[in-house]
């Protein structure tokens, strides 16, 4: 139908065309190394092109994927030859540190002007060296209006109306997931598929566009945002937000026993003894999806999702194992007290192993009150549990022991 991809024809040719994207402090005449860092279809390249368009520099686009270090270097003797040059460099978080460090003097002297765009996060892929060197431009996924524009346009372009319903309008920008390119890709499906007196609803949709594979790729910034959404929504208690977030992440290809793992996790660091049950719920959900597999197992997932996000929180346990970090560190190779070391030779009783030893069951409280700290080391609490769930009968009970300890030997916490 078109001679190139819509998206191609109706790409931005000014600044002030682009749509959904913040530019402040950018000067496309003038302008200084950048990284363009943003999902797919939101304008990151054709801000590149503008950029060349505007700043009278040599252009000269490259691909990290394809390009080694060997192209680059033809570059830059040619920018150290008098003739400053603006690179742009499209998925610039392919290149290797090597790679990424030739670039730094060039940058530096003010010879080459780079224009990297990638859909990685610059903070886990480019070298804190390089980013020094540029401005980080974030573009964000294009919002209902900004894919609403977009459908104008081609309107105005194509010299008619698309035929689609008003909900099936806004189905194709959901569709869309803010990428403006899938946007004008599905256009041109429907433009070649459907009768021009043709109108399609929503429910017609599903016949003629193929449903769009979530974003998500289980090693790059995505993995990680997702898994932080679903474990700080549990901690919240949000069940209902944790249950989104669980679906997302399997909607996306995760693995769930990736998600399962993470889950066992939270039990122990954000929940531990306010519910004992909970890790016998995630540890139950790991067991159960190995046995079942997909999709069958995933529903015992989705319960430990459900069950941890409305358990009562405690991290009391993980506190008390960091305190108990510190003092381990700080006291060194301290021994045990010897009243409580065993003492199976003569030689071990001759000098004192065991000696003083109380066997706690055989008290009347069932509680002796003894040191197990190292001589010299003063008593200190580690632990001190939250008042939610199982965790206020543990504060009873060490109410209860502390008070004993107090009576059988004066020591007091």
């Amino acid at each position: 139908m078109f001679k190139k991809p819509l998206a191609e024809l109706l790409r931005p040719d000014t600044i002030e065309e682009l749509v959904g994207v913040d530019l402040r402090g950018v000067d496309v005449r003038a302008p200084r190394s950048m990284i363009l860092w943003g999902s797919p279809g939101c304008g990151k390249t054709s801000l590149a092109r503008i950029i060349s368009k505007n700043c009278n520099l040599e252009t000269v686009a490259m691909s990290a994927v394809t390009s080694g270090s060997a192209q680059f270097k033809q570059v830059f003797d040619l920018a150290e030859r008098g003739q400053r040059i603006l690179l742009h460099v499209d998925e610039i978080h392919h290149l290797n540190k090597s790679q990424q460090d030739i670039f730094l003097p060039h940058i530096e002297n003010g010879n080459i002007v780079l224009i990297g765009t990638t859909t990685e996060n610059p903070s886990f892929e480019l070298r804190p060296a390089l980013l020094s060197r540029c401005k980080v431009v974030v573009f964000k996924r294009l919002s209902p209006d900004s894919l609403e524009l977009l459908l104008k346009r081609t309107e105005k372009y194509i010299g008619r109306v698309l035929p689609l319903t008003n909900d099936a309008r806004k189905a194709v920008c959901e569709m869309a997931d803010g990428d403006g390119r899938y946007l004008l890709n599905m256009v041109e499906d429907l433009l070649a598929n459907v009768a021009e007196a043709q109108e399609i609803d929503v429910n017609a949709l599903p016949e003629i566009l193929s449903k769009r594979t979530a974003i998500y790729d289980k090693h790059n910034d995505e993995h990680h945002n997702l898994i932080s959404a679903l474990h700080k929504s549990l901690r919240g208690s949000d069940v209902d937000a944790a249950l989104y977030w669980f679906a997302r992440m399997l909607r996306g290809g995760e693995n769930p026993l990736y998600i399962a793992r993470r889950l066992v996790r939270f039990a122990v660091e954000d929940i531990g003894l306010a519910d004992p049950n909970a890790l016998q719920q995630a540890i139950a959900a790991q067991q159960a999806y190995s046995f079942l597999g997909s999709p069958e197992g995933e529903l015992a997932i989705c319960q430990a999702v459900i069950y941890l996000a409305t358990a009562p929180k405690s991290n009391a346990g993980y506190v008390a194992f960091k305190n108990a970090q510190k003092l381990a560190e700080i006291t060194g190779s301290l021994p045990p007290p010897k009243h409580i070391l065993n003492a199976p030779t003569k030689l071990m009783k001759e000098l004192g192993y065991s000696r003083g030893y109380t066997y706690d069951p055989d008290t009347k409280d069932g509680f002796s009150g003894q040191n197990y700290f190292p001589d010299g080391v003063a008593r200190r609490t580690l632990y001190t549990p939250a008042e939610r769930g199982f965790e206020r009968e543990i504060q009873k009970r060490l109410a209860y022991w502390a008070k004993l300890r107090t009576q059988k030997t004066g020591e007091r916490n």
